[in-house]
């Protein structure tokens, strides 16, 4: 009888672990939908207040931190359109297609910290520069996460 318990409270742990992951992902998908569907303008908006809330900013800062992201967000909507072109034919990009893009990425990144820097104190790109180091650090730790499935 013990047996029998313990074999079915071990069944019960493992498919109430399987399904939390799943949840996880369902969320993930979601707002990737959302985001998706947000114009240029919306993610601009909702950018700045966070950065806003998270950097105390003044209203003239708050306006040219909104311009900067808001030419990011046009930019990567029509990189997001090329690329849903290209993949509806179904091909894989080239290895120099690919560096390309990362060269340009990178580019973006850099531009945007130079230009962030001229906008905020001291203080604030400090918060501002840690800020993105701990999203890119989650970004390649969910990266690396997908390639080991």
């Amino acid at each position: 009888m013990k047996k029998l318990l313990i074999i079915a409270i071990a069944l019960f742990t493992l498919n109430g672990m399987a399904q939390g992951e799943r949840r996880g992902k369902d969320k993930q998908q979601n707002m990737r939908a959302l985001l998706k569907d947000m114009s240029p303008t919306d993610v601009a908006n909702l950018k700045s207040k966070k950065l806003t809330l998270a950097l105390d900013l003044d209203a003239k800062q708050q306006k040219q931190v909104h311009t900067i992201i808001l030419e990011e967000a046009t930019q990567n909507q029509n990189i997001r359109k090329e690329r849903e072109a290209k993949q509806t034919e179904n091909s894989r990009p080239t290895k120099s297609e690919i560096i390309e893009f990362q060269n340009k990425r990178l580019d973006k990144k850099i531009e945007l910290k130079r230009k962030m820097k001229t906008i905020l104190t001291a203080e604030q790109y400090v918060k501002f520069d840690k800020i993105n180091s701990r999203k890119d650090k989650m970004r390649t730790k969910r990266r690396n996460k997908r390639k080991v499935w």
